[in-house]
């Protein structure tokens, strides 16, 4: 039976440690390397040791601390994008943007969007307020509802 660590990798450590791109990096690398799967015509990483040890079909599964690393990865992942989609968001509304036009790139309904978009706006002003210094300022948040209007109907 395998041991997993005591004290596996957090999402929150990891999120501090990781951008969004280095996070998809490592995530797809371990679960390619868990799933066997190489681009065979296009993976021009013939001289990376790592990549070059699963094409010969060697040190493929995960141990215990990988796999949790794995799930911890897809966590921050998913955090991140999250954040990414309300910056874009943000950007949109600045750009002259309207809430049907968001909804389509969100594959959302309009009011949808809106109130996904307000709760992260609440989410920032209780993290400011706990003391999350990245988290946005009142002032911000302010600009950011005045831009994103009325609930649509």
């Amino acid at each position: 039976m395998t041991t997993i660590p005591e004290v596996a990798t957090a999402p929150e450590v990891l999120e501090r440690e990781f951008s969004l791109l280095t996070a998809v990096t490592r995530l797809d690398f371990l679960s390619r390397r868990d799933n066997v799967v190489v681009d065979e015509p296009n993976d021009s990483a013939d001289d990376d040791d790592d990549w070059a040890s699963l094409k010969a079909g060697t040190n493929t599964q995960l141990d215990a601390e990988e796999a949790l690393e794995l799930l911890a990865l897809g966590e921050v992942v998913a955090r991140k994008a999250h954040e990414h989609r309300q910056l874009g968001i943000t950007a949109a509304l600045r750009g002259g943007v309207d809430w049907p036009q968001i909804s389509r790139a969100l594959a959302i309904s309009p009011r949808a969007a809106w109130e996904r978009h307000v709760a992260w706006l609440d989410a920032q002003a209780a993290a400011r307020r706990s003391g999350a210094p990245d988290a946005l300022t009142p002032d911000e948040v302010a600009a950011a509802r005045a831009r994103a209007g009325r609930r649509p109907a």
